[in-house]
């Protein structure tokens, strides 16, 4: 057999450092270009894509001068002269690099890339409308535009799996398709794993730097990530691009949301209304941003609203049902009845009118009509989003075990010193918003919401094992080092969220099975339990239609089992760290409430002030289910109120067995 022809070698190599260029592998198709260089000196496709390697590195200089080689002996090398006018605009020659795109489209008007990067360009020039055409002009001249569209369209009907093939087909031909990178990138976001959306949507913009459609996902993504700032930097480059765009709006809006600007928020969403007055769900994250500002009828209008733009909009009744105190009409009670009888909707729908409708019965007194509805709600629920109950009793044993004295003793010493945070943990509807709203009362304290820090950082403990379960035992190998970089990490993420007081809170009440971490890397936090009778708390979640999360609440016997998980493990931190966390019961809370706000503020290492006793009059924003509780005076109508369920809770009752014993019944 004949030894292959050195030229046919020559080219398969050349095509594998494209494929690794392509695929962001920079130094190692710069090492095998190199190579090849040797080999032929002055072959215009391999110094076309050494030029790019050097430019996917940042050696800007190095970069021109080798694409400028290239043009000057194959002048009409379209794909090196628009390399080149990268390389000139991330050398700050804006214009230079325009002139050279110009020239490439004068010859090749649907040249695909040359869009881009005269889009790019204009971008950098200011002139945001005429770069907005040119993206236009990239997605309208793109060679794989009928699969993108193909892809996307599986994505807007919720068939992940055919639009992730489509998408990854695509990236097969080419691993640096940014339309096909973006797909993904929206795909892994869908998924929640907003870490592999930012790595792609990074290689994305390197292929060009301003495109909006990389920013409709970066925005969204950095969010889930916890980098607020950075979030909202993205979301306003996004908007001087496409400042007409709805979507532009709504990423301003949950950037807003989640700084704590929620008049900002509200003026974002309008202003997407505006432009699109026929989006259901504009109207409806309206009326949910009133809800947060305390502007109760102007929430309950937005919601009506809605509900006059669709009448079956499950949603929008649910919504009204969680404003606490809107009392259902018997024709609006009739209403949801029939669209039961007639509506062949989605389980998550179906769902909101069967808690809607528990909520109508319960006003009347029919409380075994309510428990029904109650029930069918959280049975759809549960099979939308089952709960394995089992896996959460496991992993709370191994938390207990890993979590030991001589964990701590070990490294006595480590972590961030700031003791400006203030947990607030426990169970959902057991007090922790309460607690929050007495302490963002004083002076010297932040309220802030809940926070998805902590659990970002578990997550990543997580992935450090093949099977993505590595915590709590991956924690064992962080250094004292890393520990405090993690402590100090979350201070400054949480920073944007402040208002110049020296304390803050953080109220995500799932933090119980982190507080051996929290104490880990900020041994100076404030940690409170938030802990309410188990028969009111775990009633109150059932019947709570939580937007996300939560997935153990839809039943009874796994609301049990997981309360018990949680007086075991508050039961363990008691062991391990005798008094980190102080237990705060609701139930002496709203019976004896300066005694025992006096008591929190001492442990919170605060002094006393007269406005945690009248917290219902704090103007602020609150984001939970209790947002209208906390703006009344403290009541005890909700103490002992599962009684009215008592026959129904038949099952709870036995699933929290004898735990109950610990409570007054």
């Amino acid at each position: 057999m004949s030894a292959p022809h050195p030229q046919a070698v020559f080219g398969e190599s050349l095509r594998r450092a494209h494929a690794a260029l392509r695929a962001g592998q920079a130094v190692t198709a710069e090492a095998w270009l190199r190579a090849l260089e040797a080999q032929a000196p002055g072959e215009v496709n391999c110094l076309w894509l050494l030029g790019v390697a050097l430019l996917d590195q940042d050696k800007i200089p190095e970069s021109i001068a080798t694409l400028e080689r290239v043009l000057a002996s194959a002048p009409d090398f379209a794909n090196a002269r628009v390399d080149l006018a990268r390389a000139y605009r991330r050398d700050g020659r804006a214009a230079q690099a325009r002139e050279q795109v110009r020239r490439v489209l004068k010859s090749a008007p649907h040249h695909h890339l040359a869009w881009l990067a005269y889009g790019d360009v204009l971008v950098d020039l200011g002139q945001y409308v005429d770069a907005c055409t040119a993206f236009e002009r990239a997605r309208l001249s793109d060679p794989q535009r009928q699969r993108v569209e193909q892809a996307t369209a599986a994505l807007v009907a919720d068939d992940r799996k055919k639009s992730e093939a489509l998408f990854r087909d695509i990236l097969r031909a080419d691993a640096s398709h940014v339309a096909a990178l973006c797909g993904l990138a929206a795909l892994s976001l869908a998924a929640d794993v907003p870490h592999d959306a930012e790595r792609l949507l990074r290689h994305a913009l390197k292929q060009s730097e301003h495109v909006p459609l990389a920013y409709r996902g970066l925005g969204p993504a950095l969010l889930a990530l916890g980098r607020i700032e950075e979030a909202d930097a993205a979301a306003r480059h996004l908007l001087k691009m496409e400042p007409e765009n709805p979507q532009s709006w709504i990423t301003i809006a949950a950037v807003a949301t989640r700084l704590m600007r929620q008049e900002e928020a509200l003026e974002a969403y309008e202003q997407a209304a505006r432009f699109k007055p026929e989006e259901l769900r504009l109207r409806m994250s309206i009326g949910h941003v009133q809800k947060t500002l305390g502007r109760r009828r102007e929430s309950e209008a937005s919601y009506k609203a809605a509900l006059a733009m669709d009448p079956r909009n499950a949603e929008a009744y649910w919504s009204l049902a969680d404003l606490k105190n809107y009392s259902f009409s018997d024709a609006e009670v009739a209403a949801m009845q029939r669209l039961l009888t007639d509506d062949k909707r989605a389980h998550p729908n179906e769902a909101q009118l069967y808690f809607a409708l528990g909520k109508a019965f319960e006003q009347r007194q029919q409380y075994p009509q309510a428990f029904a509805h109650y029930a069918r709600g959280n049975a759809l629920r549960r099979r939308d989003a089952p709960f394995d109950i089992g896996n959460f009793e496991r992993r709370s044993a191994r938390i207990r075990a890993f979590f030991d004295s001589a964990f701590f003793a070990a490294r006595e010493g480590s972590g961030d010193p700031s003791g400006a945070p203030i947990f607030i943990v426990g169970l959902p509807r057991s007090g922790s918003t309460l607690i929050e709203q007495i302490l963002a009362s004083h002076s010297g304290v932040d309220g802030t919401m809940e926070l998805p820090n902590i659990i970002n950082i578990t997550r990543e403990f997580e992935d450090m094992s093949a099977n993505r379960d590595g915590y709590p035992e991956s924690l064992g190998s962080a250094s004292a080092a890393q520990l405090s970089a993690l402590g100090r990490r979350y201070i400054e993420e949480t920073a944007p969220l402040r208002r110049g007081r020296e304390r803050f809170t953080d109220k995500l009440p799932n933090n119980f099975s982190h507080v051996g971490l929290i104490h880990a890397i900020l041994p100076r936090a404030t940690l409170i339990d938030a802990r309410r009778h188990p028969m009111d708390s775990c009633f109150s979640t059932f019947k709570q239609h939580f937007a996300e999360g939560q997935t153990f609440s839809y039943d009874l016997q796994d609301l049990g089992r997981y309360y018990r998980c949680y007086l075991a493990l508050m039961d363990h931190w008691d062991a391990v760290l005798p008094g980190k966390v102080l237990h705060l019961q609701y139930e002496e809370l709203v019976r004896n409430p300066e005694a025992n706000i006096r008591r929190l503020l001492e442990h919170c290492r605060l002094p006393f002030e007269a406005a945690c006793l009248s917290f219902h009059e704090t103007q602020r924003s609150v984001r939970t289910a209790s947002a209208e509780q906390v703006r009344q005076p403290l009541y005890t109508s909700g103490v002992g109120y599962w009684r009215h369920f008592a026959t129904e809770l038949e099952p709870l009752r036995r699933a929290l067995g004898d735990s109950l014993e610990r409570f007054e019944c």
